[in-house]
């Protein structure tokens, strides 16, 4: 896999999470307990045997940076190749279906050029798996094409096509139709937004379709150019985790719950490495009840926990009850306080004998730094 460099676009829209993506880029959404969506594809690479990854950033990403620094916990802090961050010509949030990402890819040309690998793995950060890339690089090898995509199919068509990329193939696997957010999704192959291309056709593709007033890359390179172009499907079979909206990352949340999915996730086809703060074991004082839940290093609980995820450092106090919700970094719970259906992010302060109730199919989200 010496062969292969990755290119992280971080170019994702992100409108449907609303609060829970308002001062962090999508890549840097908590997830989990401990992680945040990057740590993910980083791992996937690296655990694939890809040492060259460039970020390429998008509006604020300040958070972003403070959590993969210099990508030691990726091994990716090295002499030869490493971990590139890749500045971007835009000043705010990606929205809508295409973003203007073919600028950015045009303006860091000049990286992709230098790099030595053959082969370019682009990828996002919203599609959260555990898989080994080595298989995919046989395939696209195998079946000499110019792009593979990866895509999962389902047996139904599901609420989780909303705002995905779609693919329909032939008998042999190339890809025949491609659609970005169709209302009606035609096909039940739905794309994981990760490409294998050949880095002088990655490069040729955005130079070509920059001269032409192209804006984005997937509509402008690749799906103009599917007629052309050798693109393959190649299915993968593992669980996924799509975070478009705050209901799918609700959704996929209490999904890890499930000790089957948790070890899949994390342990499939390697370990998912993110950054490391020295914290002591989660604390559970005398009256503290826990079930089926996920608790974080840090965190101290002397009230009711049940089908919940906590993050590291977060307090609840006694008499408090948590149900079926997702409490961020440094949440605090006060005495008495009940919460059901809702989703804190960090440093939110519930006081004490609040009661906050949402629904499983609409949770109620309180935005990071808010006193209830």
């Amino acid at each position: 896999m010496k062969t292969i460099m990755g290119l992280i676009n971080l170019h994702e829209s992100d409108d449907l999470l609303r609060e829970i993506a308002r001062h962090r880029p999508l890549a840097a959404v908590p997830f989990a307990g401990r992680y945040r969506l990057i740590d993910f594809i980083l791992s996937n690479l690296i655990n694939s045997g890809i040492t060259n990854v460039g970020i390429l950033s998008a509006g604020n990403s300040r958070s972003l940076m403070d959590h993969i620094r210099s990508g030691k916990e990726w091994d990716l802090a090295r002499k030869k190749d490493g971990l590139f961050i890749l500045p971007s010509l835009q000043t705010s949030n990606v929205q809508g279906a295409f973003p203007n990402d073919l600028a950015d890819f045009f303006n860091n040309l000049d990286y992709i050029r230098s790099s030595r690998q053959r082969y370019v793995l682009l990828a996002g950060s919203r599609m959260v798996c555990n898989i080994n890339f080595e298989a995919v690089h046989r395939f696209h090898i195998e079946k000499k094409a110019d792009i593979t995509v990866l895509y999962k199919e389902y047996g139904e068509n599901t609420g989780r096509f909303a705002n995905a990329t779609m693919v329909e193939t032939d008998d042999n696997g190339r890809i025949i139709d491609m659609e970005i957010c169709p209302v009606n999704a035609r096909s039940k192959k739905m794309s994981l937004e990760m490409y294998l291309i050949d880095r002088q056709l990655l490069v040729d593709l955005v130079d070509a379709s920059m001269s032409r007033g192209g804006t984005n890359v997937a509509r402008d390179c690749f799906i103009k150019n599917l007629e052309t172009l050798k693109m393959y499907g190649y299915p993968f079979n593992g669980y996924l985790a799509r975070v478009s909206s705050v209901q799918s990352y609700f959704e996929h949340s209490r999904e890890l719950l499930n000790p089957e999915v948790w070890q899949e996730l994390f342990f499939a086809n390697g370990s998912i490495y993110t950054k490391v703060k020295d914290e002591a074991p989660a604390k559970y004082q005398q009256d503290a009840v826990v079930q089926r839940s996920l608790v974080a290093n840090g965190s101290v609980v002397a009230g009711k926990v049940e089908n919940s995820i906590l993050f590291r450092g977060v307090k609840v106090h006694k008499g408090a009850r948590i149900i079926n919700s997702i409490i961020m970094q440094k949440g605090e719970i006060g005495p008495g306080a009940v919460l059901e259906n809702v989703i804190c992010d960090k440093d939110v302060k519930i006081t004490a004998g609040k009661k906050l109730k949402g629904e499983l199919n609409h949770p109620i989200v309180i935005e990071k730094g808010t006193v209830v």
